[in-house]
């Protein structure tokens, strides 16, 4: 129940509605339910007006029953009334329990719902990523300087961390706040982004202000153009002590059939490019391929993932090759942990995650 029901709902009592006492046996119960549905059933009266009036008692005298006739039920309505019976994780709780242990039970469910809200509200996002580099398991490196280890190095090369938390204002604003921490080789960085976002008709603008290597402004949004075109797009500027880099991107998408979708994508700033993309989605499986015109590289890419459902396990098979060289990936993904493998120029380079 939300908080409007709680407001609406009216607590019945079922003692009182199958006039029966609140210590009645089950005997009693049950004769007191034959009695009230013969004489309430809908087919005992002809006139349209009557049998609706007799279609809601009879089920309102079926739902009393129910819950009386049912000892667990029962044993909640009696200590918490009806809106204990409305409590969800009832049905994993054991039967037999004292008017207090039931009550202190429904505060728990009671809290754990409440937590449940928040996080519908807020909705709270974090990932952790660690690179490790295990390129020696494969191929190790021939040094003149190595010391005869009979072990292979395994080494961590990177890790990043980002948290990301939302809050609503209305129907149609909300605010985000986010933020990452990144260390690779040796150099760390970072930024912090808050975010305003705002539903217009057929589409949404957001307005971002943050900062990492300097203050960053930036606008996005998105439009439906027609029921299979849409349009989204963005700018950014960053100020840096020495420099202000403006940055633009915008994606012009098309839904091809049911599962295919193309994209044709721009951005211009520190490194400018063109992408079109195609990409086939299904329960079974995910495939792209794309190709990118774009300074200072220009390439092709195609993955194939394979979602094994049952097993919650995703197969990825990649390869990406350009100006600057050949790259090949394979990875593995169950339950946000990744490992992947990376092979680049025929020579394999390292596996992370």
């Amino acid at each position: 129940m939300d908080d409007n029901d709680e407001l609406e709902y009216v607590e019945e009592d079922y003692y009182a509605f199958l006039n029966v006492p609140r210590n009645a046996s089950q005997e009693e119960i049950s004769a007191a339910y034959r009695t009230f549905s013969r004489m309430y059933h809908p087919d005992k009266h002809l006139d349209v007006e009557n049998k609706g009036k007799a279609e809601e008692m009879f089920n309102r005298t079926k739902k009393a029953y129910e819950v009386l006739s049912d000892p667990h039920q029962r044993a909640i309505y009696d200590s918490l009334g009806n809106k204990g019976l409305q409590t969800e994780g009832w049905e994993l709780i054991h039967r037999t329990r004292t008017p207090a242990e039931i009550r202190e039970e429904y505060e728990r469910l009671a809290r754990e719902r409440e937590e449940r809200r928040m996080q519908q509200k807020t909705n709270p996002r974090g990932n952790i990523t660690v690179n490790i580099n295990a390129t020696e398991i494969f191929s190790r490196y021939e040094d003149e300087y190595d010391d005869g280890s009979l072990f292979p190095a395994i080494e961590v090369s990177g890790m990043s961390m980002s948290q990301s938390i939302e809050a609503p204002l209305s129907r149609t604003d909300t605010a985000t706040l986010s933020g990452n921490l990144q260390l690779q080789n040796g150099v760390g960085g970072g930024n912090f982004l808050l975010s305003g976002r705002r539903l217009i008709n057929k589409g949404w603008f957001e307005v971002d202000c943050g900062a990492g290597s300097g203050p960053v402004l930036g606008l996005k949004g998105s439009r439906n153009l027609t029921n299979r075109v849409f349009l989204n797009g963005g700018t950014t500027v960053n100020f840096r002590q020495n420099a202000i880099i403006p940055g633009i991107a915008g994606t012009l998408a098309i839904q091809l059939d049911k599962h295919t979708v193309g994209y044709l994508t721009y951005n211009a700033g520190l490194q400018s490019s063109m992408t079109t993309t195609i990409e086939h989605n299904t329960d079974r499986y995910h495939c792209n391929a794309s190709a990118t015109l774009g300074i200072p590289h220009c390439y092709i890419t195609a993955s194939y993932t394979r979602k094994l459902v049952e097993q919650q396990l995703k197969l990825r098979v990649a390869l990406k090759g350009g100006t600057f060289g050949f790259l090949a990936e394979y990875a593995a993904e169950k339950k946000g942990l990744q490992v992947q493998f990376h092979c680049r120029n025929g020579q394999l380079r390292r596996a992370n995650r």
